[in-house]
């Protein structure tokens, strides 16, 4: 049918305050009509026909840059979701947004991440877009995408870049970042040489696409599927390969078909959705990070805000074995993953752990795609295949713990399937403490450090407020006195982060990170004994109630703590950040961005 451009100038019909298309959000220039027109003089500009511009119009939001190799493959995914668009009636119109790169942020990607949410947010709700297709992989940008997206309320479906291929060294596998970590600690022992490190670093990412283990990146792109929120075959298929493509086509349909249902990220979203979740997050032994932007997603939803906890996580693990070998729990690789059967091979395998009834979008409830995903077990000793049975799982239970005591009142987190020395799990030992990274990477491999095997290591100020951003330094190193004497792993504590790729015995996200005054891990000393129990859920500093209290009298009258005071100096986004940015149990996001809003105290 012909389209007819006269309506949109109707002077006696008003433009619907619940219009769609080019008619939606128009700009304020105090006459809709001439808004609508001017809006169209434009966009004609490049080329479109009214009967075009008539379509249901699908943003597909473009994070390349040259500064972001995990999105190299983002040019072939728009054109592939245009096509999905197009095919199915619809317009589709690409348009930046932020990119962040975990290794070219400084001085972390943490700290641009809310940025990154809050540009997803204003640039959706503020352009005239019936649904978007979210494109990210690298490890901040999916989670500030979906968090924009709560917010921003509008149809939503993600399609992440996929992991990059392994490469190999020596005749050897290897890839990112689990590897980089590996032999960067081999090479910093002595074992390899300059040679090797160089060699290796060649092949470490052979192609675009996000890190090819169960790091951050394929963490959140297994827990976008979980979620419902895009294609449940759209978490593992690798970036350079036709099969991506596919998914990127399929997801421009899904996309189209979004914009008429008009089902908002709000409405497809549970608490049910966020425990499934958090099932598939211990199954698949995924990143402590997913945990902090899991907790800062779910404070965007104005239903489920507040219903989940850090005590959800630890007792959703303590019902759900690690199912998926794959470093840095395992030894296996994302692309194992995929030949094994990906996201529908494990959902069908948790199905009995899961609550099917939560919706998807594509309007069907998750027992309903299952239904329409069945999938053909891959032999337990194919060396394809890396996903074990239910009844036969990698590690019993809880591969995430939470870790709560007077060191830690608001929670710390571990990954204990990623340990390397099982014993440091309920360990004892004499702290050696770090005030911040400077003083780590000053003294750490002094030989006039006094540390040895049972030591705990202990480095503060680099919480979100500390650094600011909550840098990955979590993965603190090993003293290369001892590693050079083959000590490989030992007991480390921060407020900070760790990479997901990153294996060992860590105690991460401790709150109230040392910064808040009223820290106790701020005042943590050397020789003082902390114990960690990961059986009591237990993380306690061994020294007396009333000289800690002490402790933290005196630190108050030093410059020990980041006061108000400093914070209010700090110009720009990063005063912002250090001003707004809530603590890690609540997902680090700005309170003013929460679904509740910023309260009386963090407004004065």
């Amino acid at each position: 049918m012909q389209f007819d451009a006269s309506l949109d100038y109707d002077l006696d019909k008003p433009i619907p305050t619940t219009a769609t298309g080019l008619r939606q959000g128009l700009t304020s220039y105090g006459d809709p009509h001439f808004s609508l027109f001017l809006r169209k003089v434009f966009i004609k500009a490049l080329g479109y026909t009214d009967d075009t511009l008539s379509r249901p119009i699908v943003g597909i939001v473009n994070t390349y840059s040259s500064f972001n190799p995990c999105h190299a493959n983002i040019p072939q995914l728009i054109d592939a979701v245009k096509r999905g668009v197009q095919s199915s009636g619809g317009l589709a119109i690409d348009f930046p947004t932020i990119s962040i790169h975990e290794s070219f942020a400084s001085p972390t990607s943490m700290l641009l991440r809310n940025l990154m949410s809050m540009d997803t947010e204003e640039t959706i709700q503020a352009q005239p877009v019936d649904a978007v297709v979210l494109i990210g992989g690298c490890d901040k940008t999916t989670p500030a995408q979906l968090m924009g997206g709560i917010s921003a309320n509008k149809p939503i479906v993600h399609l992440v870049t996929g992991p990059m291929m392994p490469g190999s060294h020596k005749g050897v596998r290897i890839g990112a970042c689990t590897d980089c970590r590996n032999n960067w600690a081999n090479f910093r022992a002595g074992t390899i040489d300059v040679e090797d490190i160089s060699a290796i670093n060649d092949e470490l990412a052979p192609t675009g696409g996000t890190c090819g283990v169960m790091g951050t990146a394929s963490t959140m792109a297994c827990i976008l599927a979980a979620l419902g929120m895009m294609p449940l075959n759209g978490a593992t298929a690798p970036a350079v390969s036709s099969a991506r493509l596919r998914v990127a086509e399929a997801t421009g349909k899904i996309a189209v078909q979004a914009s008429s249902t008009r089902l908002t990220p709000q409405q497809i979203l549970s608490r049910e959705s966020f425990l499934n979740a958090i099932t598939v997050l211990q199954a698949i032994g995924g990143s402590t990070n997913a945990v902090v932007h899991l907790m800062a997603i779910i404070g965007r939803h104005p239903d489920v805000a507040g219903t989940i906890t850090l005590d959800t996580f630890n007792e959703i693990g303590r019902g759900t074995p690690l199912l998926v070998d794959l470093k840095p729990s395992g030894e296996n690789y994302m692309t194992d993953f995929h030949n094994s059967g990906g996201m529908v091979a494990l959902l069908h395998e948790l199905k009995p752990l899961l609550y099917l009834d939560a919706k998807t979008v594509s309007g069907r409830t998750l027992g309903e795609e299952l239904a329409t995903a069945p999938y053909v077990r891959v032999p337990r000793l194919s060396p394809t295949n890396c996903l074990h049975a239910l009844d036969s799982p990698l590690y019993p239970a809880s591969s995430l713990v939470v870790l709560r005591g007077n060191l830690c009142p608001n929670g710390a987190i571990m990954k204990a399937s990623a340990s390397k020395d099982r014993r440091l799990l309920r360990h004892k030992g004499r702290a050696v403490v770090f005030a911040n990274s400077a003083d780590l990477a000053a003294r750490i491999d002094s030989s006039d450090l006094k540390v040895d095997a049972d030591s705990i290591l202990v480095l503060q100020s680099i919480g979100p407020v500390g650094n600011p951003g909550m840098p990955e330094s979590g993965l603190i190193p090993i003293p290369r006195k001892l590693s050079e004497h083959g000590v490989q792993d030992m007991l480390r504590l921060s407020d900070g982060r760790m990479s997901g790729t990153a294996g060992g015995t860590i105690g991460l996200h401790i709150s109230p990170e040392s910064s808040d005054p009223d820290s106790v891990l701020g005042i943590v000393e050397d020789g003082d004994i902390i114990e960690c129990n990961i059986d009591q859920g237990a993380l306690e500093l061994h020294v007396a109630d009333a000289d800690i209290k002490k402790r933290i009298e005196v630190r108050k009258n030093t410059s020990g703590a980041i006061g108000k005071a400093a914070q209010l100096r700090t110009r720009g986004y990063r005063g912002l950040y250090m001003r707004s940015v809530n603590q890690a149990h609540e997902g680090a996001d700005f309170d003013f961005l929460t679904a509740g809003g910023p309260t009386a105290d963090s407004r004065a």
